[in-house]
């Protein structure tokens, strides 16, 4: 049976320059595949999937609320690639899931596994649950040469607890850290909400 792969790792860890790099890989040998993510990430464009390296593809599908991945016309194609997949419903994450079983096609996701509270994503929870293989795509800490798996919001550097869950970004808002430099953030900033109360 084909597999679904969940691939995650901080803000920063390389995930969409890997997966441009499989689809690359594929594209070499001649196979086709399809490039999907959620349609509410538009830091780069609605269609596009860009890495911050500078490599860039165009979407063939903008998962929406409303999609329907089981209704997709799936013939002749070798793999599915998913970026941002933290931000695709556990209901997409269940049709892809049924995807690599009724049509025999590897899914390939890649995201985050936390929002900036520490929380699991849904998407990412669904996936977790039910995916094949789950790798961590590694990287180190903003502050320190630790292994980041964290992703701390800021301000213009000083750590920010509030605001949505969802709000799109990459180094300008986000660091990656390990859970001592983001334990040690959160008490800072904790200590400079009451001294500007004090």
């Amino acid at each position: 049976m084909a597999k679904l792969y969940f691939r995650y790792g901080t803000v920063g860890s390389a995930k969409t320059l890997n997966l441009l790099a499989v689809a690359h890989n594929y594209r070499q040998q001649g196979k086709k595949i399809l490039l999907f993510k959620p349609d509410l990430d538009v830091r780069f464009g609605k269609e596009h999937i860009r890495s911050r390296a500078g490599l860039e593809m165009v979407a063939d599908l903008l998962i929406a609320p409303g999609t329907d991945l089981l209704s997709i016309d799936y013939q002749d194609i070798d793999c599915i690639l998913v970026d941002e997949v933290q931000f695709i419903s556990p209901l997409h994450i269940d049709q892809l899931r049924e995807v690599t079983f009724l049509k025999q096609i590897p899914v390939i996701c890649y995201g985050l596994r936390t929002d900036f509270k520490a929380k699991l994503f849904a998407g990412a929870l669904r996936l977790l649950e039910v995916a094949d293989s789950i790798e961590e795509v590694k990287a180190t800490c903003h502050f320190c040469n630790r292994k980041s798996i964290l992703n701390l919001r800021h301000i213009d550097g000083q750590a920010c607890f509030d605001g949505p869950v969802v709000q799109l970004g990459a180094e300008e808002r986000y660091y990656p850290t390990c859970y001592s430099c983001y334990r040690e953030q959160i008490l800072k900033s904790k200590e400079m909400a009451l001294s500007a109360k004090a």
